[in-house]
């Protein structure tokens, strides 16, 4: 982050969680040191000679610091602000009410020789497997960390949903997911035994000759922004890179402090230095959207044949359209 994103962390820390100067550390030092375990983590040895200060000393002021910043999750966590019937982006015009997209992302971690085998991922990696949806600007609206790396991708979604203040998906709208969760009422997901990767329609090779295959494409299009914010997130903290010496309970919230950090700063800076480090093409978004405050929420993950219907009128709608064209 710049210079101005730093000062303007320090000001709210202080006016709103209650950080205040010590007698030889400053406010602007505490988050310093705790950045800086985040970003190329560090150990509280290495960060205490850096900032001359002693290992006890880092520790204190790196907890302090993170207890501030969770305090602020309804800050930063933005809300989600669905697709607009006038929407002409070709990218976003057929997916009305979408609100964003749904992934789950390895984060590496470290836990005891017990729990190893229960965290263990198909790759074979220690990991927390880590639910997260993000808006059109790489911006997070809800995060699930702290599952095993075993756990499956729609158990997770399960549990999200049927937390009280867990995930909540308005009525009407829904977020683009991958063929790992089920097209249930609130989930759009691609046709299962159709191409779907970018890569699958690269240039040169065929068009999309059915309306399934052009609905995967513009599907595999929309939905690609999770992946980048994904990569955005995992370039930015280096602790998300490698497993912590944290207990795992102190990692677990170390990176909802990481996603949340993230979206502050996309928030204050106009330019994302580490976003344009990836050489993506992103279009700019239109922010501009209808609060669902108060409406009604879907509370169960069930497929069902009225949103299975719902999904069969997209790529019609799509491939009508394109003929037309």
């Amino acid at each position: 982050m710049d210079r101005n994103t730093f000062g303007r962390l320090c000001r709210i820390l202080c006016d709103r969680v209650g950080l205040i100067d010590h007698k030889f550390v400053t406010v602007e030092e505490q988050v310093a040191m705790f950045l800086c375990v985040l970003s190329h983590h560090k150990k509280s040895r290495i960060v205490g000679y850096n900032f001359m200060r002693s290992s006890q000393t880092v520790s204190k002021y790196i907890h302090t610091v993170l207890r501030g910043i969770l305090k602020l999750h309804s800050l930063f966590l933005v809300k989600p602000h669905p697709i607009e019937d006038g929407c002409t982006d070709r990218r976003w015009k057929w997916f009305k009410g979408c609100i964003g997209a749904l992934d789950e992302t390895y984060i590496n971690v470290r836990v005891p020789v017990a729990d190893a085998p229960r965290c263990r991922n198909r790759k074979g990696h220690i990991t927390t497997n880590t639910l997260a949806a993000c808006d059109p600007q790489l911006r997070f609206i809800y995060l699930l960390p702290g599952w095993e790396g075993s756990a499956g991708d729609s158990r997770i979604l399960r549990d999200a949903v049927s937390r009280p203040l867990g995930l909540k998906v308005p009525k009407g709208c829904y977020y683009l997911c991958d063929n790992a969760y089920a097209n249930a009422e609130g989930f759009v997901t691609p046709y299962k035994g159709v191409g779907y990767h970018l890569k699958e329609w690269g240039p040169g090779r065929q068009a999309p000759q059915t309306p399934e295959e052009l609905f995967n494409l513009r599907h595999s299009k929309a939905r690609n922004f999770i992946e980048r914010s994904f990569a955005v997130l995992k370039m930015r903290w280096g602790i998300l890179r490698s497993a912590s010496f944290y207990p795992i309970d102190i990692q677990t919230r170390l990176i909802i402090a990481c996603f949340l950090l993230h979206n502050f700063i996309r928030a204050q800076m106009a330019v994302d230095p580490v976003e344009a480090e990836l050489a993506y093409e992103a279009k700019n978004e239109d922010e501009s959207a209808a609060e669902h405050d108060g409406a009604d929420h879907i509370s169960s993950v069930e497929p069902s044949a009225s949103w299975n219907k719902k999904r069969d009128d997209l790529p019609r709608d799509m491939w009508a359209e394109r003929q037309n064209v």
